[in-house]
Order: C-alpha cells, then structure tokens, then sequence
C-alpha cells in the first residue's frame, strides 16, 4: 500500500487541508494496465471545531478492504476559518484525485465521500449542489460526487446541532448568517445536480436527532434522487464503525447497526463499472 498526504493550499487557493492518500498496489500476480477502483474520500465529524479521529481512520481500513482506493481530509476548522473554507477544501480534494485520477489508478467517474455528524454535512454540502462550492471558489473545479455516504449526519439547524451552524458563521453579521443558513439547510436545496445518497442514523441520538437523516431522505424523494436510508433502533451519536474497538462500553445492540458499512459500499457499487 502506498500511502502519501497531500497539503492543498500547495496547488489550490486555501488556508489550509490535508488529503491523505491510501492507494492499494496492483491485487494480482499479473500486469493488468486497466486496473482501477472507486474512490472514497472520508470526512470525519467534530461539529466544525475539530476533526474527529475515531472517524477516519478505522473507516479508511473498512472501505479499502471492500475494494476502494480511500482518501481521508484533515479540513480546517473554527475559530481559524467559517464557512465556505471547508466546503472549499473538499471540493478541492475531490478535483485534485480527478486530476490525478491515472496516477490514483482511480476511475475518475467513481469518486465518493462518506461523512460523520458535522463531516456528514459537509460531504452533503458539497453532493447537494457542488455549483456552490464552485461558485465560492471563484475558478473551475471538477469537483461533483459520484455519491455520498452520510452517517447521522447534521442537515439543518432546523432539527438539531445548531452548533456546527455556529461554528461556520460565528463571526458573520445577522444578516450574512441567515444568508449562509439559507445556503447550508441541505434538505432545502436538493436539486437535479444532487448526488444520490447512502443515509444512516439512530433513533435515540440526542446529539444530531435522527429527523435530520429523515428529512434529507425525504428531499431526495421529492425530486427523484437516488437514495438508501438505514434507521437503526439503538446507537448514541459517533458510533463510526460500531465496533467494540471505538465503543468499547457500548452494548452489542451496536452490531446491527455496524452493517452500515456493507450496505454502504453496496450502495455506491450500484454506481460503479468495476463490479467487484
């Protein structure tokens, strides 16, 4: 395995961003120059204050063993930056394994996100309408996601974690946070450009309420975007792999919830050439 990171602000306009690279060597015995795979970026959760490490790296382990070459961003978060530096960030991660697709040995057409809590909205801010971030940034970038995977993610202040809202917009004035509200309440601005979706959450966590994952599903249904919603009946928030090993004193309700990442992976498969 070879296993690089990359600093962005070195090749785009950012304050800041770390994109690791975990790329498998060639699985045969034999040259096979067309070999490629998918690609998974994982975005870990933290409310925007902080990048949660229980939700990345044991999830990079998880979809490289399902087929993926998987990449994890380090974004910048508060008091150093606010909204739209990390939605920069991503959109620029995801242009720059596309433009380095062949060096990846990445299809350029496969490339997904996965996010946790706050890293869930984020990866949903961008495969809502990447023509924000596009947009925000002020230059091209080919930066749609084939799809997203949204673990209890935040959609909306609306239903909880006002938080991570918070933290994008602290220092903005009343009326330039409505207005960037008005831009992040993911269930409010699916479109034809939104990318389908893997959705999971519990139903007792108290931290990021399970309506948030109800209420995106339901926009990508009114406008007829793919989508799989999973809604677990037990699991407090950040349960990333849902294994024993990051919930060491959870009970074993958590291994239902743990199919996640299977079903996931079978999700974004749907949309993939390699069938493997």
């Amino acid at each position: 395995m070879k296993v690089q990171t990359y600093a962005l602000k070195e090749h785009y306009h950012l304050q800041g961003g770390e994109l690791t690279a975990y790329i498998g060597e060639m699985p045969f015995d034999w040259q096979a120059a067309a070999w490629k795979r998918p690609a998974v970026i994982v975005v870990g959760g933290g409310g925007y204050a902080m990048v949660s490490k229980r939700e990345v790296e044991p999830v990079v382990f998880q979809f490289l063993a399902k087929g993926f070459h998987v990449f994890s961003l380090c974004y910048e978060t508060a008091p150093a930056v606010r909204y739209p530096e990390e939605l920069l960030e991503l959109a620029c991660a995801v242009d720059f394994i596309r433009k380095n697709a062949e060096a990846f040995t990445v299809n350029p057409d496969e490339i997904f996100a996965v996010g946790f809590s706050a890293g869930g909205h984020l990866c949903g801010n961008l495969s809502t309408d990447y023509t924000q971030a596009v947009e925000g940034y002020g230059a091209p970038l080919d930066c749609k996601l084939t799809g997203a995977g949204l673990c209890y993610p935040v959609i909306s202040d609306v239903y909880g974690h006002v938080g991570s809202f918070v933290n994008l917009t602290e220092p903005f004035s009343e009326e330039k946070k409505q207005a960037t509200y008005n831009k992040i309440r993911l269930d409010e601005i699916v479109c034809e450009r939104t990318s389908p979706a893997f959705i999971w959450s519990t139903t007792n966590d108290e931290i990021v309420p399970v309506r948030n994952a109800i209420r995106y599903a339901d926009a990508l249904a009114q406008k007829g975007i793919p989508f799989e919603l999973h809604i677990y009946p037990q699991g407090e928030h950040g349960l990333s792999t849902c294994d024993k090993e990051i919930n060491p004193e959870k009970g074993e309700y958590i291994s239902l919830a743990a199919h996640w990442i299977g079903a996931c992976a079978a999700f974004f498969r749907r949309f993939t050439q390699e069938k493997f």
